[in-house]
């Protein structure tokens, strides 16, 4: 079933549960989906769904900061409960142990000797892991282990 089947039974779900916030936040997600469509012209490849849930996350999840920031509780809970809907449409993220096993695995098989090489292992340890992890994480254990 595509992303898209998926966001239209969950909001017809939602629908039928009278779940506004739900709603309204599968509704942007599929709009999202849609626009990223028309900006391609055909219809998005698994990787790019992905591509397209984790970008809608991140901003959710960089929002969420600014309104802690802020103190907006109000905008904090909102932000918390759309970011728990997109989560559903995500693959399953990986531990920080996991990470760090790509990130060994990737510094072993190019060879990686220092910080020098921090491009290359990052490019490859995101490719590995698209989706799947935060970049921000991938980024720190990459440093960590060049580091070592």
């Amino acid at each position: 079933m595509s992303l898209l089947q998926d966001l239209t039974k969950d909001m017809v779900a939602a629908m039928k549960s009278r779940d506004k916030e739900t709603l309204n936040t599968v509704r942007m997600l599929k709009a999202a989906v849609k626009n990223e469509q028309i900006d391609k012209g055909h219809d998005l490849t698994p990787d790019e769904e992905v591509a397209v849930m984790s970008r809608e996350y991140k901003q959710r999840k960089e929002s969420l900061e600014e309104f802690e920031k802020a103190g907006r509780d109000d905008l904090v809970k909102q932000t918390q409960a759309e970011m728990k809907v997109v989560e559903k449409f995500l693959p399953k993220q990986l531990s920080a142990d996991e990470v760090k096993k790509v990130v060994d695995d990737t510094i072993d098989q190019l060879g990686a000797s220092g910080m020098k090489d921090f491009g290359k292992v990052m490019g490859a340890a995101m490719g590995k892991l698209k989706g799947q992890a935060d970049g921000k994480v991938v980024n720190q254990t990459v440093k960590a282990e060049l580091n070592k």
